[in-house]
């Protein structure tokens, strides 16, 4: 795909930027793991009662050859001003041939109901049509995941119906809301 890892996203309100991750965010994404492992535990698969250090530096090795690849884009969500790792967001699933891919999203709970997650979606859906030249990104939430649905639908998603059976958290698949993004709702 050619895009740099040397980007760094920033939202017109001045609150967060978004830049790909690093090894050094592995202690800070497992301490915000950490603190919100109660509200990611029943939406993210990867976030389980015995998440470690070894979690995140496992994932971070991967991360530069999935960008070379233009498999996935993950991004870490930084507050301008204080520094503090706020969550991440990224894209994936990517389709080349029809240009769709799906944005996922999660932050902090300690800083939950600030906007953090609904600016970091627009920008990096921005991101998604303006880099990799999507024409199509899906937001694919739990039915019941009520926070989730709600940033989707304040980040300029339409709301397109449920999925039955979509999402796979743990051993059972469950039915997802479906919402996307096209260039012209941004």
């Amino acid at each position: 795909m050619g895009i740099s890892r040397n980007i760094e996203l920033k939202s017109e309100k001045g609150q967060i930027i978004l830049r790909p991750p690093m090894m050094e965010d592995a202690e800070n994404i497992c301490d915000a793991v950490q603190v919100s492992k109660p509200e990611l535990m029943p939406w993210m698969d990867w976030c389980r009662p015995d998440f470690s250090i070894e979690v995140p530096l496992e994932w971070l090795k991967n991360q530069p050859q999935d960008w070379e690849q233009g498999n996935n884009y993950q991004f870490v969500i930084i507050d301008i001003e204080s520094h503090q790792f706020l969550g991440g967001c990224g894209i994936n699933h990517i389709n080349q041939y029809y240009l769709i891919a799906n944005l996922g999203y999660w932050v902090r709970s300690d800083r939950h109901g600030e906007g953090i997650a609904t600016e970091a979606t627009k920008l990096i859906a921005l991101f998604g049509f303006q880099h990799i030249g999507l024409r199509r990104i899906e937001l694919v939430t739990g039915v019941e995941n009520w926070a989730s649905r709600r940033v989707a639908e304040k980040a300029g998603g339409r709301f397109e119906g449920i999925l039955r059976r979509r999402l796979k958290l743990g051993d059972k698949n469950i039915d997802a809301a479906m919402h996307s993004l096209i260039l012209d709702d941004l």
